[in-house]
């Protein structure tokens, strides 16, 4: 049998590395690995389908599952995890969450992952409803940013994109805005003293939010693209058994000590630390596994009026394609 060629566009993780320089290959398919920033991957697929195979923000994937014809289906696949709480970021008089309600808002994307996390979060477990704020999006650094999939949300919910010229973190240091909810830390952060965490020993308080949630977020996910999993059923399965042995092997990379292969000189301690408060496996993929978090991201969105309803992690991921084992 003659071997797919496949494009396959994804950020250059540890976890992803196995399948960049071949050491895996899925059962009869050839990946031509496009190591491409996120952002970048996301406006290309969502926009243009450019890839067979890509990473995909979990949000605007779902959104997709709303068209008549939705484009992707999703592996249970999960390449990017954050906990999100040390990614808000105050200025002002901000001491606590509930000092946001009433606030000045900016976020790059009112439909991006990192945000739907942490305003679900803020209202499920801070007392700040994600219609209490004013959101402002645009870029973080470059001005232009715009949404990448259109919104339909209640008038409840006010978003309001900054001027052309303008950006989130300058905003932010100059007191126009009160917060910032972000994947990544803007530069005033370091620079503007008034500028800092929400929640300043925010491993404390991911640790406990994980320890009472057993949730660890899912930011991305794999996608491919409908027609292909339609041709050829059986992709989506060889994919996640090959993803899933890239990352058994990034585990494994994780434990060696003759040499370390992470530049990190205290890795082994972090190591510990980490699987002491998330146990191991703590980034396997699989369906059953993930179920509670996909669904906690499902409800999330619908109740922040972007998904059409909230679906069942079987209507998110393809639980066929699922290896359901712990590494």
């Amino acid at each position: 049998m003659n071997r797919l060629q496949l494009s396959f566009a994804c950020w250059d993780y540890d976890r992803m590395r196995a399948l960049q320089d071949g050491r895996v290959r899925p059962e009869g398919a050839d990946l031509n690995f496009l190591s491409l920033p996120v952002e970048e991957t996301f406006y290309r697929q969502l926009r243009h389908r450019e890839f067979d195979v890509s990473e995909m923000s979990l949000s605007s994937y779902l959104l997709t599952l709303d068209s008549d014809e939705p484009p992707f289906v999703a592996l249970p696949v999960f390449p990017s995890r954050f906990f999100r709480h040390q990614s808000i970021y105050v200025t002002g008089d901000i001491r606590e969450p509930a000092d946001l309600v009433g606030k000045r808002v900016g976020t790059p994307e009112y439909q991006m992952t990192a945000g739907v996390w942490q305003r679900g979060i803020l209202a499920e477990e801070h007392g700040v409803p994600v219609d209490s704020v004013r959101y402002f999006t645009g870029g973080i650094e470059e001005s232009g940013r715009h949404e990448k999939i259109g919104l339909n949300l209640p008038d409840s919910i006010s978003v309001t994109p900054i001027e052309d010229g303008k950006t989130l973190s300058a905003m932010l240091a100059d007191g126009e805005l009160d917060a910032i909810y972000s994947a990544s830390q803007p530069s005033c952060f370091g620079r503007a003293p008034q500028v800092r965490h929400l929640f300043e020993d925010f491993t404390a308080v991911e640790k406990d939010y994980y320890r009472r949630t057993r949730i660890f977020p899912i930011m991305h996910t794999v996608v491919l693209r409908r027609e292909l999993h339609e041709r050829h059923p059986w992709l989506a399965r060889s994919l996640t058994k090959a993803c899933t042995e890239s990352l058994r092997l990034a585990y494994e990379d994780l434990t060696h000590r003759n040499a370390l292969k992470v530049m990190l000189p205290w890795l082994q301690q972090h190591l510990a630390e980490t699987l002491d408060a998330l146990g191991p496996g703590y980034w396997d993929y699989g369906l059953e596994k993930n179920r509670h978090v996909l669904e906690t991201f499902a409800r999330y969105s619908y109740e922040q009026g972007l998904a059409s309803r909230v679906r069942a992690a079987e209507e998110i991921v393809l639980a066929s394609a699922s290896d359901e084992f712990r590494l």
